[in-house]
This record gives C-alpha cells, sequence and structure tokens, in this order.
C-alpha cells in the first residue's frame, strides 16, 4: 500500500514556526496570519495523530515526536533549496565553459573569441573540444554548441547557424591534378568526414554526379581540412570552417554547386542556464559573430537544398 504525505504546505509551515520557536515569528516570516499558522499545524497533527508542539504562554516548545520530524523536514526542505539555487543561480558566474565540436573549435570559434574577450575582458572562459554529448548535471559546462538536428533530450536548443558542403583543395593539389570542375573529381583523392551528413557519395548524387568512393575517411571535420590544407586530395567541407582559407587562398573551391544541409549548428543547454548573464552575453555576442560571417561572405554559387520538408 502507498503510504501517504502530509500536505506539503502544512509540513512546510511546521518547519518555519519549529525552526523559529514561535507562531508569531513564522507567521511573519510567511506573510500570513498566526492563527493559519496554528489551523495548518493542528491539520497536520491530526493527519500524524500525535501533538507537535506543547502550547505554553507566549511561546511554544516542541514535544519528541516534533523534534523527530523537524530533524526530516529541515533536511529535505535544505535539500530542496539546494536544488533550487543549483537551477536558478550560477554557481561560477566568472567563469564561461564552452563544450563544442572540436572542428569547430579550432577553425571557426577560437579565431573569433578574442573579440568576446574584448567586449568582457573579466569573464575566464574555457573552450572544451569534444563530440561527446554533455551530462550538465555532473559537469561544470555551461553551454554546448552541437551540429545536428537540435533534439536533444531535457535540453533547449537555439537555431545558431546553417550550414552548406562543397568541395575544396589546396592550390598545389589542384594543379597538379587538374581539379577545376566538378567532372574533375573522377581522377581527384576524395577526403571523406564519417559524420552521417558528410558522404562525398550522397553529395554527388544530390548535386546530379556520378557517386565516387572515398580515398580516405577521417573521423572529424577538423582531419579533413587538415587532409586538403596538407595537400591530400579534395575535401568535403563545410562552408562555415574553410571560407576564410578560401579567403586567404589556402584552399579553392571546385565547382559552383554546393549543398544545404538537415544538419546546423545549435545553442544548447537546460532552459535555465539561458538566464544566466554570462551565457545571454555570450549568445549576443555569437549571434552577431553569425551575422557578420554572413553580411561579409559573398559565396558565388549555386545552392542545391536537399533538406527534408519541416
Amino acid at each position: 500500500m502507498k503510504e501517504r504525505l502530509p500536505p506539503l504546505q502544512g509540513l512546510y509551515y511546521f518547519y518555519i514556526a519549529a525552526k523559529l520557536g514561535s507562531f508569531k515569528l513564522a507567521a511573519k516570516d510567511l506573510f500570513v496570519t498566526a492563527a493559519a499558522i496554528s489551523q495548518q499545524i493542528r491539520q497536520l497533527e491530526e493527519f500524524l495523530g500525535v501533538e507537535l508542539f506543547l502550547r505554553q504562554h507566549r511561546k511554544v516548545a516542541l514535544t519528541m515526536e516534533g523534534k523527530l520530524l523537524f530533524d526530516h523536514t529541515q533536511k529535505g526542505f535544505e535539500h530542496l533549496y539546494q536544488g533550487v539555487r543549483q537551477i536558478n543561480q550560477d554557481p561560477n558566474p566568472n567563469q564561461l565553459s564552452i563544450s563544442t565540436l572540436p572542428s569547430f573549435a579550432q577553425h571557426w570559434l577560437v579565431p573569433r573569441i578574442g573579440r568576446f574577450r574584448e567586449r568582457y575582458p573579466s569573464q575566464e572562459l574555457m573552450i572544451e573540444p569534444t563530440s561527446e554529448l554533455v551530462d550538465f548535471q555532473s559537469s561544470s559546462v555551461d553551454l554546448c554548441i552541437r551540429y545536428g538536428r537540435g533534439e536533444y533530450p531535457n535540453l533547449e536548443s537555439r537555431l545558431m547557424m546553417e550550414e552548406l558542403l562543397y568541395p575544396v583543395c589546396h592550390p598545389i593539389y589542384q594543379q597538379q591534378h587538374g581539379i577545376y570542375e566538378l567532372n574533375d573529381l573522377t581522377g581527384a583523392d576524395l577526403i571523406e568526414d564519417d559524420w552521417p551528413d558528410m558522404s562525398w557519395g550522397n553529395w554527388l548524387q544530390n548535386v546530379g554526379y556520378k557517386r565516387h568512393k572515398p580515398t580516405l575517411i577521417f573521423s572529424g571535420s577538423h582531419f579533413v581540412l587538415e587532409g586538403a590544407l596538407s595537400v591530400q586530395g579534395v575535401a568535403l567541407a563545410k562552408h562555415s570552417l574553410v571560407h576564410r582559407y578560401i579567403e586567404e587562398g589556402k584552399l579553392v573551391r571546385i565547382g559552383r554547386l554546393a549543398q544545404r544541409t538537415d544538419f546546423k549548428y545549435f545553442l544548447c543547454a537546460p532552459s535555465a542556464y539561458f538566464k544566466r548573464e554570462k551565457i545571454r552575453h555570450f549568445c549576443d555576442w555569437i549571434f552577431n559573430q553569425v551575422e557578420e560571417a554572413e553580411a561579409f561572405c559573398h559565396l558565388d554559387c549555386e545552392i542545391i537544398d536537399t533538406r527534408s520538408p519541416s
């Protein structure tokens, strides 16, 4: 048989009255009347079948049963207080810990992070590059930047940036192998990321070209980019990560087709975390960086949209 607990309000009124040793002081602390305190405690005593207070002239004292209940309610309510504080209060307001993919950290976030430090010089910043999902209950991470569909249990996901995929290679590799158009890829070493939406075969099929098998497969976009930068072949790359290398002349784009993907970048955390001042500052800053990147990026290409209808 399931045990019934007395009403939580009665337990809380009892806890405050027992802690303060006075119905009058408890009423003042809870902004109710002393009669309301007395009524709730009387109902609690009737529920339990014991007296919890000895009513004395101008004061009350706990009975033996009252002392036992007070010990347990004190532990219980303090535990509840601690849980609420963990949700609503920031234990480290001066330290911001960001978990993100190694490729995004290396090729997009870190090159820009100096601008955030200029705006918030007193904010300590920790970047944790990892592909693993974060358990916010057991870690000090404040915010995740993830690449996917934004479907993460018990977390709020805010869309940060969409993504395009297209082929790139080093200028030396392009000249050595004559890779200038998509038709030329038949004679190229294709470098692929094993992430679900980064398949060369799917990309070529979606843009209307013959499928080819990759020559090199890496786990992680940062390795794919290193392969392209070190003249190992043609990489299927994310626009957000390679655009600056194209601007610097370290990589060149092959053909004019780019594919928009189902996967996007999201800011992820428990909903309550987004109320923290340091996270609000970071979100405002990074959304501004995305807008600036899009405004100054003049991508001369034809975009193929293969996203699933929402």
